[in-house]
Parts: C-alpha cells; sequence; structure tokens
C-alpha cells in the first residue's frame, strides 16, 4: 500500500474520494488541509492522497473498497505498533466510507533506493544497499513471530492461514492468469498432479506464524535510514519461509545468488534470536516457497499485464523467468515433470528478453507495438511525451497465407514490409521526427520518451517498426536507454522470433 510512487491518479469520481477523506481530516484534526494530492497505488484498487496542514505536516488518506481489507490493516497496524514494529500509526478511520488517516513515512521505498543506487553504479547489486537488506531482515523475524502473538486472525482477509486452500489459489492464479493468457502450452491434468504434491511440500514446514504476505521491496519505506513496513493487510497465519522468498526473489530487485545466500543466512541468524530453528529442515522447505512466490507473483504480472493492459507489469516478467533458470539449474524441491516443462518454456520465451531498465542519468527510450482492436497503450510516465504512429496504410502481410502465423520479427515478414513503397516513405517520416525529439529531449536533460506503433493486430507492422526504431537508436545513440514492448506478444500464434525461409 505504498503511498508514494508513480503518475498522481484517482479514481472514477475524485470528488467522492476527497469528500470523504476530507470530512474524516476535519473530525480529526479539527481543520481542513491545506493541500490534497493525489499518490499512486500500483497493483491495487486502494488509493491514496497526501494531506497537507497548515503547519506544513503531512498525513495520508487511503481509500479502500473492500471493508474487510481495511479492517485486516488497521487491526493488523494497532497490534504491531502495540509491540514497537515498525507500522504507521492510524489516526482516524471511517468504516463505512471506507477511508482512513494514517501517518506519512515519505516517498522512498526499498526498491527506490536500490534503483537510485543502480543508476549511479550500473552492474551488479550495489554492496551500498546490503545494509538496509540486512536491517529490513532483522525486523523480518520481530513480524513472524512477535507479531504472530499479538495479532486478531478473526480479521485476516481473504483467509486466516496460507493453507491448502490459499496455495491451490495462488497455484490456479498462475494457471489462469499467466500461462493460459500468456499462451504457454501445458498439460492440465499433469500440471495438477504436480500442484498436489508441491502443496504437500509446503504444508510439511510450521505454519504456526505470521506470514505477511507480500514481503518485497515496494512494501518496506525507509525514514532516516531505517525500514518501515507497510501492505501487510493479506497477512495470515504461515510459514517462515514464505516471507524471506518474497524479498530475496523479488523480480525486479534482481538480487545475485550469492548476495541471496549472505541474506539469507543473517536472516537465520536474526530468527534464531527470536525463535528456535532446525536450519536444516528450514532449508529443506525453503526452494518450494520460492517456488509459489514466483508462480503467483508471475500471476500477478500476467493478471495486471494481460488482463488489465498495464504494461509495466510485464516488464517484470523476464527477471522472473532469470530466477526460475537459476532455480532450473539448481534443481527443483521434488519430481515436478509438467512443471518443469512449463518453466522451461517460460525461460526459453522471456529469460534473455531485455528488461528495459533505463541508462544511468540520461534518457529513455520506450517503444511499444499494439493492436488498435485493444486500446491505445497507457502512459507509464505520467508526462505524456512521445508519438504514436498508424501503420494501418501499409498493406499488411498478415493478409499473406504464408505470413499469418507470423511476426514483424521474422525475416520474411520484414522483407515483405520492406519492398513495400509505403513503408520506405514510412520509415523515413518516423525517423526524422524521432531522432529530432531525441536530440532536443538530450540536449534539455528529459529522461523518458515513449514511442507507439499499431496496426491492427499489433503482430506484423507494428511489430516491424518498433523493432526497427530500436536497432536506429541503438545505433545511432549510444547514451539512450531502450526498452522495447510488443503487448500483443501473447496472443501471436506462435512464439516470436521463428525465421521463415522467405
Amino acid at each position: 500500500m505504498s503511498p508514494a510512487h508513480g503518475p498522481l491518479r484517482t479514481g472514477p469520481q475524485p470528488h467522492v474520494m476527497y469528500a470523504r477523506i476530507l470530512r474524516l481530516y476535519e473530525a480529526a484534526f479539527g481543520t481542513e488541509p491545506t493541500d490534497v494530492r493525489a499518490l499512486g497505488a500500483d497493483g491495487s484498487a486502494r488509493s491514496y492522497h497526501r494531506l497537507v496542514g497548515s503547519d506544513g505536516s503531512t498525513v495520508i488518506g487511503g481509500v479502500g473498497p473492500e471493508a474487510e481489507e481495511n479492517e485486516a490493516f488497521w487491526s493488523y497496524s494497532r497490534a504491531f505498533r502495540s509491540i514497537g514494529l515498525h507500522v504507521p500509526e492510524i489516526f482516524a478511520t471511517d468504516a463505512e466510507a471506507g477511508v482512513w488517516l494514517m501517518e506519512d513515512l515519505g516517498d522512498t521505498t526499498l526498491f527506490a533506493a536500490l534503483d537510485a543506487e543502480r543508476r549511479r553504479a550500473p552492474g551488479s547489486f550495489p554492496e551500498s544497499m546490503l545494509p538496509a537488506y540486512r536491517r529490513v531482515l532483522e525486523w523480518l523475524p520481530r513480524f513472524q513471530v512477535e507479531g504472530h502473538r499479538v495479532v486478531d486472525y478473526g480479521v485476516a482477509y481473504p483467509r486466516a492461514a496460507f493453507d491448502r486452500q490459499s496455495i491451490q489459489w495462488d497455484l490456479n492464479y498462475f494457471k489462469y492468469h499467466f500461462l493460459k493468457l500468456a499462451h504457454v502450452p501445458f498439460r492440465e491434468a499433469a500440471l495438477e498432479r504436480d500442484f498436489a504434491r508441491l502443496v504437500d511440500l509446503l504444508l510439511a514446514a510450521d505454519t504456526d506464524h505470521f506470514l505477511y504476505r507480500d514481503f518485497q521491496s515496494r512494501n518496506v519505506m525507509l525514514r532516516d535510514g531505517e525500514p518501515w513496513f507497510i501492505d501487510y493487510q493479506g497477512g495470515r497465519r504461515g510459514a517462515l519461509q514464505y516471507d524471506v522468498a518474497s524479498l530475496l526473489y523479488d523480480a525486479k530487485a534482481d538480487i545475485p545468488d550469492p548476495e541471496r545466500a549472505s541474506l539469507l543466512e543473517h536472516y537465520l541468524d536474526a530468527l534464531e534470536a527470536v525463535h528456535p530453528v532446525d536450519r536444516a529442515q528450514f532449508l529443506e522447505v525453503y526452494p518450494g516457497y520460492v517456488l509459489v512466490r514466483i508462480l503467483q507473483a508471475m500471476g500477478a504480472y500476467g493478471y495486471r499485464g494481460f488482463f488489465e493492459q498495464k504494461a509495466r507489469f510485464l516488464k517484470s516478467v523476464p527477471y522472473a523467468a532469470r530466477n526460475i533458470a537459476g532455480i532450473l539449474e539448481s534443481g527443483l524441491p521434488l519430481d515436478l515433470p509438467e512443471l518443469e516443462t512449463v518453466f522451461r518454456r517460460i525461460v526459453d520465451r522471456w529469460s534473455d528478453e531485455p528488461d528495459g531498465s533505463p541508462s544511468p542519468a540520461g534518457l529513455r527510450v520506450g517503444i511499444n507495438s499494439f493492436s488498435y482492436r485493444r486500446g491505445y497503450p497507457g502512459d507509464e510516465t505520467g508526462h505524456g511525451g512521445g508519438f504514436v504512429f498508424d501503420c494501418r496504410a501499409i498493406p499488411n502481410p498478415g493478409r499473406q497465407e504464408r505470413f499469418r502465423d507470423r511476426t514483424g520479427l521474422d525475416t520474411g515478414v520484414a522483407r515483405f514490409i520492406e519492398a513495400l513503397p509505403e513503408a520506405g516513405a514510412f520509415w523515413d517520416s518516423v525517423r526524422a521526427l524521432v531522432d529530432a525529439q531525441v536530440d532536443t529531449y538530450r540536449a534539455r536533460g528529459f529522461t523518458s520518451l515513449t514511442v507507439s506503433f499499431g496496426c491492427t493486430g499489433g503482430q506484423h507492422r507494428s511489430v516491424y517498426f518498433a523493432e526497427r526504431l530500436a536497432a536506429h537508436l541503438r545505433e545511432r545513440y549510444a547514451d539512450v536507454g531502450l526498452g522495447v514492448l510488443h503487448r500483443e506478444s501473447a496472443r501471436w500464434p506462435r512464439p516470436a522470433g521463428t525465421p521463415t525461409t522467405e
């Protein structure tokens, strides 16, 4: 429930939202705020606002559509604060209106700090971030062990324990919202048998602890060098292994294996200070929890990215695929033949895909292909700078039987398009416009430009021109970061890039 990060957004009826929060603020503090600023809430139906008082002090106003989820957050927050855990203070709530006021923890998440360090020193995991991660992992056992003693699981939402049913929901989330939406083939009965084996392994762990549920770098705020924690309203009774796996295999944090191993040992040392630990038993089950956490996260990427068309979530898929590749190399924790086959398909398709990371300090150009049938791509930057080019005036290779199941990544399709006079004129115009804009943005120190190409299906023409522009910019501007996203790739008839012989 991170209260800060991303473009300003409000719901469909912002006046209702503001009115509810303003009433609660006036009731709590006896005065009106001097300013109200909408804040982002990635991947959530909740929304947040920063309210500024006449003395400059700030609080965060939250709006949540799920009454049970709100109650879980408020109850857990009060319980955790009662034993000195670093969570925001709840100042006021209105259960009927679904709004609350809480302490403002600032804008810096653990992930934002990590990203900033990577921009300053691109390459390996920044050693400067290890103390912050260690500190976070020293706090985690206190939530799991001490927090477990004080929380009321009677308000847990949507389930009081990470039990067989809860785990099965996560596995189905992966199956239906990632595998099916991304058109990754699998044998359903065989996959269900593997899921059942995995659930049995997970339930062999001691599950009488508080499971935070979404313990990852965007849900840790850094204030005055100390970690503070948010977004635990999905917490429930569960195993210790899940949360540390969530943090260490957080996809875009991209923690290398040696650092993961060192941080896991640091966590176990901290855990032993508050709870007896059989390390061998813990580590026997731990890989299974790594798996189920990655599967749950990929289900979320699929649902938010493919179904809700929030393209930024799909940018995490290559990271997750590379995590899976590492797990396959180390060996799965038990015999899961169909899941292993599915994993290899995911790795083959996504692990070499560029992550679209920006250059350390400079312009990043995001290039998209899309289908007009599914609407324009969303603006992830908040400023709308860039171009949308309509490729539909160019003859469609997809009308040719030989290209119907191919894409703009295909050599034969590229040759077909390049032979069209219309395509040459179109490309000359695109290149001139984009080059001029890139030159201007670089000169003025801007950091983000978006260029999108649309066609009927988002498979042939738009894909070709997106790739051609990326190759052109890569050759022309060594200091410009590039990211290419083919939004409709999950709907292509076959995996992209298989060459034809034309």
